[in-house]
């Protein structure tokens, strides 16, 4: 299995998440991401057009395919060139397809007992969804103190300067999504990106 793109995103400590039903407004953004230093990024299949888009995107960059619920999704993402599938829930039906492929699975989880079952199953990085209304960087801490073992990926409304306390809290990556790219243009979100890839760095 491609564990070494779990390392890589580990070693990045953030995930943009690119959502919009326009498979080209999603290249162009994710063009950005990449010229700011980014190196994985995830694309929401909100539409069937979207794979376009991620076949696109797969060409010059490691592409995480998310919002994946169903094993029809899972599959054309993986023949669209998606190297890591991410779902907002823990679903066994895409761990399997996960195994099979040789394709990491990102499973989404809100409690602790999901997150738990989630590392039994060893998913390789639990996204815990949606952090901002489970309590933010506080949660991630309550979460890992009894279980610290768990690599975990905070998402769900985080603003881009609230990625370094959620890394302090323990968390292993940090999942943006619109406050990275929504309303910026294109230079600006490219801008955005060298900006928290520093900080994390300094």
């Amino acid at each position: 299995m491609n564990e070494n793109l779990i390392n890589i995103l580990s070693e990045e400590k953030i995930l943009p998440i690119l959502r919009n039903s326009d498979p080209q407004k999603v290249v162009d953004s994710a063009k950005a991401l990449i010229d700011g230093g980014i190196k994985v990024v995830e694309i929401n299949v909100v539409n069937p057009s979207i794979y376009k888009a991620i076949e696109e995107v797969s060409k010059f960059a490691h592409v995480c395919a998310g919002g994946i619920i169903t094993s029809i999704q899972a599959s054309a993402a993986i023949e669209s060139g998606a190297k890591i599938l991410s779902s907002p829930i823990f679903s066994m039906n895409l761990v399997k397809i996960s195994k099979d492929k040789e394709i990491p699975f990102i499973a989404g989880t809100s409690t602790a007992n999901e997150a738990y079952n989630a590392w039994k199953a060893r998913i390789p990085l639990i996204k815990i969804y949606p952090i901002t209304a489970m309590g933010g960087a506080m949660y991630v801490e309550d979460l890992l103190r009894p279980m610290p073992f768990l690599n975990i990926m905070p998402l769900g409304n985080v603003k881009l300067d609230e990625v370094t306390s959620y890394i302090k809290a323990g968390a292993s990556v940090v999942g943006i999504g619109r406050d990275f790219y929504e309303g910026y243009s294109l230079a600006e979100i490219t801008s955005r990106a060298k900006k928290v890839i520093s900080e994390l760095k300094g």
